[in-house]
């Protein structure tokens, strides 16, 4: 708020400069620039205690469809799709399958191969993922981080995403997934996903 202040009045600006040394007043907005960027992303634990409680592995196993939308940092919609996906469990380690199609008539797959932590969380891996992807939930959030290999073009870019699902109810979860690249926000994917 003092930024914003700061910037959208140039009066106060000089005013407040000329009344304090220079090192303090460039502490002054420093610290407000800090105190605005600490607060502005969601966090996993704010969502404590509420209800549904999403529990990954429950959700998906079994069939899965999610029908989705890729839109640019504007906004603007450049694709849609469906996923059908087959989800399976062998004691913590699942396989999440999903066939993705394009309104365009592409195709893709990704197989995750996911293991439930000891502590909780989830940790996950695909072909077209660099490492591990690292999950966890609370309440009805959940929030998975990776980043993917993505195809534009004939070239190929790591692209990190980070993923929000949240259960709205034991058939439906909205996936809301910001796609960026050093920091930059490219994008992002919406999905809606459903059970039968």
């Amino acid at each position: 708020m003092t930024t914003s202040l700061l910037r959208d009045n140039p009066v106060s600006t000089q005013a407040v400069a000329r009344a304090m040394p220079r090192r303090l007043f460039a502490l002054a907005l420093a610290s407000g620039a800090l105190a605005l960027t600490g607060c502005a992303g969601p966090r996993l634990e704010d969502h404590a205690g509420q209800r549904p409680e999403f529990d990954f592995r429950r959700y998906f196993d079994g069939p899965v469809t999610a029908h989705g939308l890729v839109s640019d940092r504007a906004g603007k919609v450049l694709r849609r799709f469906v996923v059908l996906m087959q989800c399976s469990w062998v004691g913590d380690t699942g396989t999440l399958d999903e066939a993705f199609e394009y309104d365009d008539g592409e195709r893709q797959r990704r197989v995750w191969t996911v293991r439930r932590l000891p502590d909780g969380r989830y940790a996950g891996t695909a072909a077209d993922v660099v490492g591990e992807a690292l999950g966890g939930s609370a309440g009805p959030a959940f929030r998975w981080q990776y980043t993917l290999l993505l195809p534009v073009r004939g070239s190929v870019y790591e692209v990190q995403f980070d993923d929000w699902m949240h259960q709205i109810d034991q058939r439906s979860v909205i996936n809301r997934a910001v796609m960026s690249k050093f920091g930059v926000r490219l994008g992002e994917v919406t999905l809606a996903f459903s059970r039968p």
